[in-house]
């Protein structure tokens, strides 16, 4: 059934005032959102640009062990009896980054673990700090969480849902006829400055419709895993994450080496590249050697797993994505799409400059919305002065 002229100007209306109240009351926040988040596509090259001292300026051809590196973590913090999680970089100038979940002195946080920056050539700490207090993770909590720990993971995830339906008005209110499609997608030349600002803000949210609406969904799911997750897992059941345990005998009673460990995961996967080392937490706790497979959608954070026996150096549990069922591998690729990695440097690109169009179309949505209320303003005045203009003898002669 075809709408009349009538209904179809009130459902314009309709969704012209969403578009425009969801654009003021969250355009802001958006507009900080996006450009913390081009920030942290390179996140860990903005930190080694800020603190250089984390750049390996000369490697040696030989690194320490992982054994020794473990060594040089326990003697920088003797305190820290529980498990290490070393990141093991790729880039033979960069540092291992190793972190030690729930400090004391950030245990009322949510997630502020202290990060060590060691010297894989050395075994020296280059760096000693806790997450949130030093610049890139701070823009990492304002833009996942506004700073405010499990309150503001809700509201960002309230703030992502009510972006989509922005850019689906948006979307609506735009929609040209065929015809008229090659205009509406390019900017009219020698316009008047309020058309050039219109265009802008038209095109620059056409064009990185795409990418905002997989920003959107992505961020979403990611904020409330407790919430999408399960809804997923009707589809097809969610594989549990291990959690093996490490049995001690009289002929084993002496830990193994992280090399030793790190050799059976390896032997499981030859072809992967090593990622992360956990340590055990403690007397019961296994190994997690965590690689990366060729085809992988993240490159820092790869869902390959092999648990080991911290004692006989058996393997206990293996994690394969490749074995894994529809809804875990949606799962997996939620981060990598959300930070552009799973394509690589071009996807990077495109989120970097997604977040930058956020404070373009703020800014370019404000400025029209104040010219069209500037308009109707000199309207009214003119309609105003019209009326109480004296009539003239020719019209009281009428």
């Amino acid at each position: 059934m075809k709408l009349t002229a009538g209904k179809k100007q009130a459902r314009r209306q309709f969704w012209l005032a969403v578009h425009l109240y969801l654009g003021l009351s969250l355009g802001l926040i958006i507009a900080l959102v996006g450009l913390t988040g081009s920030l942290l596509v390179f996140y860990i090259d903005l930190d080694e640009w800020l603190n250089p001292q984390l750049i390996i300026s000369e490697p040696s051809p030989q690194r320490q062990s992982y054994e020794d590196i473990f060594q040089a973590l326990r003697r920088a913090e003797p305190t820290r009896q529980r498990g290490w999680r070393l990141e093991i970089p790729d880039d033979p100038q960069r540092a291992i980054t190793a972190r030690y979940y729930k400090p004391q002195e950030t245990e009322h946080h949510g997630f502020a673990p202290l990060m060590l920056s060691v010297d894989p050539y050395t075994g020296s700490v280059l760096a000693n700090r806790f997450w949130g207090e030093f610049a890139m993770t701070w823009l990492y909590d304002l833009h996942y969480k506004l700073l405010l720990d499990e309150t503001g993971k809700i509201l960002m995830a309230i703030v992502g849902g009510l972006l989509l339906m922005s850019l689906v008005s948006g979307v609506y209110l735009w929609w040209p006829p065929l015809h008229k499609l090659k205009s509406a997608l390019s900017l009219k030349r020698h316009a008047s400055r309020e058309r050039l600002n219109y265009d802008l803000h038209k095109l620059a949210g056409v064009y990185s419709l795409i990418v905002m609406l997989v920003l959107a969904v992505t961020g979403v799911a990611l904020e409330i895993p407790q919430y999408v997750n399960p809804i997923l897992g009707y589809f097809s059941p969610l594989q549990a994450s291990p959690a093996p345990k490490s049995a001690i005998t009289q002929n084993n009673p002496a830990r193994i080496s992280l090399d030793q460990a790190v050799a059976v995961g390896q032997a499981r996967f030859p072809q992967a590249r090593l990622c992360w080392i956990e340590t055990p937490h403690d007397t019961n706790g296994s190994y997690r050697i965590n690689l990366r497979q060729a085809g992988e959608p993240s490159l820092r954070f790869p869902k390959t797993n092999v648990w080991v026996d911290q004692y006989s150096g058996q393997v206990l549990a293996i994690s394969n994505p490749d074995e894994l069922g529809g809804s875990d591998t949606v799962i997996n690729w939620l981060h990598p799409l959300h930070t552009g990695e799973a394509f690589g440097l071009t996807g990077q690109l495109l989120v970097l400059f997604s977040g930058l169009v956020c404070p373009i179309l703020f800014i370019t949505g404000l400025i029209r919305w104040l010219q069209k209320r500037r308009g109707r303003r000199t309207t009214k005045r003119q309609s105003l002065s019209a009326k109480n203009q004296p009539l003239s003898p020719q019209m009281l002669n009428r």
